[in-house]
């Protein structure tokens, strides 16, 4: 199938973008943020981090207090939201109950005021792509969940867009249909090469669909970067927390080494002084039965999806998860255990 969108695949630019509502408190804070042309990027973070209210800044929903929103190398930040040309789909789905399928999957064709042969033509083509050949002719109440998102998706790029702005439009659907919706999302968007903005809290949904993620928090941008270095490197004390499960070590650095909880740890290589945390992966976490620089008791033991998740107490009180895959070394609650790790699967953290 032709590809409509990728020889208008669009650069996005926010520069040093600022948003308050009550004058005093920012909710988003000097943004500075390029998101390359066909690129799936995700916004993730809690609430009120400011990822939508940063969408909805790109849309033209809000304006920015100061800063620039640069889109294909034109300034935008004054343009009405009507001639930004991009497309967007809301949480809430936002179909017209009293319109059929094919009425809501036109609606923005019509605002256009195009010829009624190429509306037909394209919005045929749009319930082509996300499977609802045979739903023209039906209204929103008759459609599940997933059928309605659809409907919103099909709307959306039915204009052929330049930018795809998606404000966490699969949280209402259940997590095994989200899941799927996941990836058709991701291989319509491959397959049209639109630039896609997509703004979620979930970090699974992120770090499965997304090019590249901005983790944010309080209205700045902590850390940017593909899937699996924002997981495997984080940065921050935040990023290592909100992304998965982590191991958060505070201790201090003795003469290159780092030193907690009365024994010197394996940590990363390079100069380091002062007091520090480090944060280990539970996945990278090694139980073993000789003895180590560290020592506990398993505490916990549960099964999920073919690993082991282990919760052991150290001599010093301090609790550390590991998860080790089904057919390692197994050790029952109360067995005494060695806990260790590779010093390259150790990050120190900036804050």
């Amino acid at each position: 199938m032709a590809n409509d969108s990728s020889a208008r695949a669009t650069e996005v630019r926010l520069e040093r973008v600022e948003k308050s509502f009550d004058g005093a408190t920012r909710v988003v804070d000097r943004i500075d943020l390029t998101i390359e042309p066909g690129e799936f990027f995700a916004l993730l973070g809690p609430s009120g981090c400011g990822k939508t209210t940063s969408l909805r800044m790109i849309a033209g929903f809000e304006e920015p207090d100061s800063g620039r929103i640069i889109v294909g190398g034109e300034d935008l930040t004054d343009t009405p939201v009507h001639q930004r040309d991009m497309g967007m789909i809301f949480q809430s789905y936002a179909l017209f109950p009293h319109r059929t399928v094919a009425e809501n999957v036109a609606f923005g064709l019509r605002m256009r005021a195009l010829p009624k042969s190429e509306i037909a033509a394209r919005v045929a083509q749009a319930l082509r792509r996300v499977a609802l050949e045979g739903y023209d002719e039906r209204r929103p109440a008759q459609l599940s969940g997933g059928q309605q998102q659809r409907v919103a998706l099909a709307r959306a790029i039915v204009i052929r867009p330049r930018v795809l702005l998606c404000d966490e439009p699969l949280a209402a659907l259940d997590r095994k249909l989200r899941q799927s919706m996941q990836l058709e999302l991701k291989n319509l968007q491959r397959e049209l090469g639109v630039t896609t903005i997509f703004v979620t809290h979930d970090q699974e949904e992120a770090m499965t669909i997304s090019d590249r993620i901005a983790v944010m928090n309080l209205g700045r941008i902590e850390q940017i970067g593909a899937p699996r270095e924002v997981y495997n490197r984080p940065r921050t004390r935040f990023v290592a927390d909100f992304i998965g499960d982590i191991n958060l070590i505070e201790g201090e650095w003795r003469g290159g080494a780092f030193a907690a909880d009365g024994a010197l740890l394996p940590g990363p290589a390079g100069a380091q002084s002062g007091a520090a945390t480090i944060a280990i992966r539970p996945e990278r976490v090694r139980l073993l039965g000789a003895t180590t620089a560290l020592k506990g008791r398993v505490t916990t033991r549960t099964f999920v999806s073919g690993q082991v998740h282990y919760r052991v107490r150290l001599e010093s009180g301090r609790e550390v998860a590991a998860k080790l895959n089904e057919g390692a070394a197994d050790f029952a609650i109360g067995a005494e255990v060695g806990v260790d790790w590779a010093p390259a699967d150790v990050v120190a953290l900036t804050d």
